[in-house]
C-alpha cells in the first residue's frame, strides 16, 4: 500500500479485518466493513438522539408513534393497526406506548366513525406541537452529525444504504389499511 490509502486514517473495523485476515485469511470480512460499522455508528449516535427526544418529555418509541400519526397528515388519526404495522412493533407494545401518550395528553383514542367497536388514535394539537419541536432539533442534530460528508457523499451514501436496505426487504412501506 502507498499513497493515498496510507495517509487514511483507520478507524476500529479497520483493526478488526486486518486481525481477521491474519488469524482467519481466507475469511471474506466485507460484511463487517458495511454492517459493522453500520453498527458502531448507531450505537454512538443512539443517546445523542435518544437526548433530543428526552428533552422534549419524549423517548424514542414514543416519538415514533407520534411522528407516524403526524405524517400521516390531518386529521393526524391512524388505527391502531395501521400504527404497529408501520412501527413493526407487536400491539401490546403499541397499547402500553398509547397509554403513556394518552396520559401527557399528546394522543387521544376514538371511536371509529364507520365501526364503533374499532378506534382510531389521533395526534392532539399538543402533540403535533410536541412532534414538531422535537422533529425539528432532531434534524439539526443529525444534519450535524453528517457535515463530515459533502452533499454529494451524502447524497450518494443515502442511494446506497437506499439500495441496501431494500435488498434485504428490511425497507418497504407498509400497506395503509392492510
Amino acid at each position: 500500500m502507498t499513497g493515498e490509502a496510507e495517509d487514511r486514517p483507520v478507524d476500529h473495523i479497520e483493526q478488526i479485518r486486518a486481525q481477521w485476515a491474519r488469524e482467519l485469511p481466507g475469511i471474506d470480512t466485507e460484511g463487517v466493513a458495511i454492517i459493522g460499522r453500520a453498527r458502531r455508528i448507531t450505537l454512538h449516535l443512539r443517546p445523542l438522539i435518544e437526548a433530543v427526544f428526552a428533552r422534549h418529555g419524549l423517548d424514542v418509541g414514543e416519538f415514533d408513534v407520534l411522528a407516524t400519526l403526524h405524517r400521516a397528515g390531518s386529521p393526524f388519526r391512524l388505527t391502531p393497526t395501521e400504527l404497529y404495522r408501520t412501527l413493526m412493533i407487536s400491539s401490546g407494545g403499541l397499547t402500553d406506548r398509547l397509554s403513556r401518550l394518552e396520559a401527557a395528553g399528546l394522543v387521544r383514542r376514538l371511536p371509529a366513525e364507520t365501526d364503533r367497536r374499532s378506534l382510531l388514535v389521533e395526534l392532539t394539537e399538543l402533540g403535533r406541537q410536541r412532534t414538531e419541536a422535537a422533529f425539528r432539533e432532531d434534524m439539526a442534530l443529525e444534519h450535524e452529525l453528517i457535515s463530515g460528508l459533502s452533499e454529494a457523499e451524502r447524497r450518494q451514501l443515502a442511494e446506497l444504504l437506499r439500495k441496501l436496505a431494500l435488498s434485504l426487504s428490511v425497507d418497504t412501506p407498509p400497506q395503509r389499511g392492510r
